[in-house]
């Protein structure tokens, strides 16, 4: 498993999970805000499986 997940690409999911994980506890209190734990954790780890499937990478370039 490789990182395909850029800097400001797992920031930005991080930031999303954690918004959406907050309506469990307040706000409408949905059950669906679980779903808020996906983009947490590949952003989290660093590794999303649609990218990989896609074949999409937002690392950048890297140095040989």
């Amino acid at each position: 498993m490789q990182i395909n997940e850029g800097a400001v690409d797992r920031a930005i999911r991080v930031i999303v999970g954690l918004a959406i994980l907050l309506l469990v506890f307040i706000g409408p209190k949905t059950p669906w805000a679980w779903f808020g734990l996906i983009p947490l954790l590949t952003g989290m780890i660093g590794f999303c499986p649609a990218y990989a499937l896609l074949r999409l990478n937002t690392c950048g370039m890297r140095k040989q």
